[in-house]
């Protein structure tokens, strides 16, 4: 049994949706009804009862639903009472992270921050975007890093937490690059074939972006999906091999783009979108624990924004 299939259950009760909760939970629909069968199965009885719409508890899922409330409740408090009497590691900055700025962004980000900051010691919590956030809202974590886009915003409330600005990156779209250095896939797609598209999961954040970009694109794209995962970099290795395009943060290949084995697929200033990229914290007056070396980091990139 994990937490997460609980915290899963108690967002189904109160949206009665599973296709809201798998958004809210940033996971898939197919991955968020497979974590509520995992927890039924574990439970051994149906908590949910799928003949209705809206979805419904059953009797045995009302009981098990204010269980899950206090199992979670005292989960918490447990974890915060552990870190009130944690000694060691109080100069370790923990950063939440969404994967996809886990694996490209952050390392360069650190690595410039101690050029101009000094030495750091950070701790990364690679997460998908909704657990990074969760992290931030438990108190799991001193630095929540996410990409930032008005049409996705991140339900943090800004009375409660504050927020700077890292910069901005583009998400645009890439293949592999054929003998001639061109790209073997290109958008907008011919209008008579299919461009085979390599996807994020449904309800991933990144993958919300790609279809805003469809969305808004004059011209059908004509993307025929043929793999998605949740992260972009399984993505780019399926775009190396040249089994289609992908959508792909502009930190993420830069190195691939460098040695040409990766190009653009589209017009510079089509199928793309900016994003920003933003550090969050817990207003010092409501936090309920402050380490000195996170405030010294927030300071400086304050100023340093200003």
């Amino acid at each position: 049994m994990e937490t997460k299939w609980l915290e899963d259950f108690v967002s189904l009760a109160e949206t009665r949706s599973f296709s809201r909760s798998a958004q809210l939970r940033h996971v898939t629909q197919p991955a968020f009804s497979r974590r509520i069968q995992a927890l039924e199965a574990w439970a051994g009885i149906d908590l949910v009862d799928r003949s209705s719409y809206p979805t419904r508890l059953t009797p045995a899922g009302e009981t098990f639903h204010s269980q899950s409330l206090e199992i979670l409740g005292n989960l918490q408090a447990t974890r915060n009472m552990m870190r009130s009497h944690q000694v060691t590691g109080q100069d370790m900055i923990e950063f939440a992270v969404p994967h996809s700025l886990a694996f490209s962004f952050f390392p360069h980000w650190v690595m410039d921050l101690r050029r101009r900051f000094g030495a750091v010691k950070s701790r990364l919590i690679a997460l998908n975007v909704h657990d990074a956030v969760m992290q931030l809202t438990e108190g799991s974590c001193d630095l929540l890093i996410a990409y930032h886009h008005p049409s996705q915003p991140l339900q943090l409330n800004p009375e409660r937490y504050e927020m700077l600005s890292l910069g901005h990156e583009m998400l645009a779209a890439y293949a592999k690059a054929d003998a001639s250095g061109q790209p073997m896939f290109h958008l907008p797609g011919p209008a008579n074939e299919k461009v085979p598209f390599l996807s994020y999961a449904s309800g991933a954040y990144l993958g919300r972006l790609v279809e805003l970009i469809a969305k808004l694109s004059p011209a059908p794209l004509n993307l025929d999906p043929i793999y998605e995962t949740d992260m972009a970099e399984g993505l780019k290795a399926m775009a190396l091999e040249g089994h289609g395009l992908a959508f792909l943060p502009g930190s993420s290949v830069k190195k691939e783009l460098k040695s040409k084995r990766l190009v653009r697929a589209a017009p510079a200033g089509s199928c793309e979108l900016a994003m920003e990229v933003r550090i969050y914290r817990e207003r010092p007056e409501m936090a309920r624990h402050t380490k000195p070396g996170a405030q010294a980091l927030w300071d400086f990139l304050r100023e340093s924004s200003a």
